[in-house]
């Protein structure tokens, strides 16, 4: 399959471009800059800013999905992900992507309470801002015709951890949950090539036992 990685010189996009190749896909990686992302293997690697649709129509044309892994921290939060979000449903459909993981976060999901994680009494707010720059784009997504999936981690990253090949689906976010960048890179490969997720959020917990499900 031909995929498109937008956001691909940060963590999650990276290691999203590692695992579409070793799996055998042809990647276009899509960064700001070229020039800084020699790391990226053999994946196509283009200039490209996921918040412009023009820039999405072209170079989703001719693929057979897209990721969406991109952040701007230097970007206000509640203008970039919703502007992501709409630059990626107007720009996919003229170039006939359907099939959209847009990576998200665990603090716009539902806990165990059922209202969202960073609702729930005693979450820390540090960052509220950049939660709701999330939520934002979130509820853009809940607009668009495409066949998306928010895919974020039940908790957060375990950002020292490798592949194990594992990972759950979580029932609700969990504050406590840890999942690796390259065992979330795995279920969204594997949501691309066995869809079973549709226009929904989806929690992706950590490696699940050996007798567990993934």
């Amino acid at each position: 399959m031909r995929i498109v990685i937008f956001g691909a010189g940060g963590r999650a996009g990276r290691t999203a471009v590692a695992e579409a190749e070793a799996r055998g896909h042809e990647v276009t990686a899509v960064v700001r800059d070229p020039t800084k992302h020699r790391e990226l293997g053999a994946a196509r690697v283009v200039a490209g800013d996921v918040s412009v649709a023009a820039d999405v129509a072209r170079l989703a044309t001719g693929q057979g999905a897209a990721i969406n892994a991109a952040a701007d921290i230097a970007a206000p939060a509640d203008v970039f992900f919703p502007g992501a979000a709409s630059a990626l449903d107007t720009g996919l459909a003229p170039a006939g992507v359907s099939r959209l993981l847009f990576v998200g976060l665990a603090s716009v999901l539902p806990g165990a309470s059922g209202v969202p994680l960073m609702d729930e009494p005693g979450y820390p707010n540090e960052y509220r801002p950049f939660m709701l720059g999330h939520a934002a784009g979130l509820e853009r997504l809940r607009g668009s015709a495409l066949d998306w999936v928010y895919a974020a981690p039940a908790g957060d990253f375990d950002h020292g951890a490798g592949r194990t090949g594992r990972y759950r689906i979580a029932d609700h976010a969990d504050r406590d949950d840890r999942i690796s960048y390259p065992d979330l890179a795995v279920a969204l490969l594997d949501e691309i090539e066995r869809p079973r997720h549709h226009r929904s959020p989806l929690a992706i917990g950590g490696a699940a036992p050996a007798n567990g499900s993934a």
